[in-house]
């Protein structure tokens, strides 16, 4: 957000517009709050989320006691200028009851597409765990070769099944095939957001 987007905002007269908190990544919604114009400014020049709070009638960086901070992707505003939407990247859960989002159900109500930041957490989680405990964790011990020969394999068997029209055997093989592919670029401390990236700058 640039000094003119600021500018465009439309305070109204108590000072606070609703910011509606997304993951940067999944796309889940993680909370909402209030924020002021120091709010605002505070969480720009920080990079780190900050709200004014109702209830304590002060600025309030989320995290401040929990540790559990948002860092700031970007903020920006609706059509109307009244509302804003914070991308950030949580450390920990969002919610103070522990839970990853403020909304119980958000885990049924999410994109399916936010499933595959779940995926790679747990592949992440699983990185450096006992081989014996987990496919995921045996494929990371027997190393980058093993796992690269298991994406060029399951890339085979999802193009032989497209070309023999196996719709059911091409959806098995093409999620064998994106796992693997995510196990890969694990290894390499990547993800699919930095896939993602390049697909967005090829687009451009």
């Amino acid at each position: 957000m640039n000094t003119q987007q600021i500018s465009q905002l439309k305070w109204p007269e108590n000072q606070l517009l609703p910011a509606i908190v997304q993951h940067a990544i999944s796309g889940k919604v993680l909370m909402q709050a209030y924020m002021n114009p120091e709010a605002l400014a505070q969480s720009l020049a920080s990079k780190k989320v900050t709200f004014f709070s109702r209830s304590k009638q002060r600025l309030w960086c989320k995290g401040e006691s929990s540790a559990n901070f948002l860092n700031l992707v970007s903020i920006t505003a609706d059509c109307d200028a009244d509302s804003l939407l914070v991308l950030a990247l949580p450390q920990g859960p969002t919610c103070h009851l522990g839970n990853e989002t403020c909304w119980a159900d958000a885990d049924k109500n999410s994109s399916q597409l936010s499933f595959l930041y779940q995926l790679e957490q747990v592949i992440k989680s699983r990185q450096h765990a006992d081989p014996n405990s987990s496919y995921t964790a045996s494929l990371f011990a027997r190393g980058v070769k093993r796992m690269a020969q298991k994406v060029g394999e399951e890339g085979v068997e999802a193009a032989l099944a497209a070309t023999v029209g196996d719709r059911d055997e091409l959806k098995n093989e093409a999620a064998d095939l994106l796992f693997h592919l995510l196990v890969l670029l694990r290894s390499q401390d990547l993800d699919l957001n930095d896939v993602i990236q390049v697909l967005q700058q090829r687009h451009k």
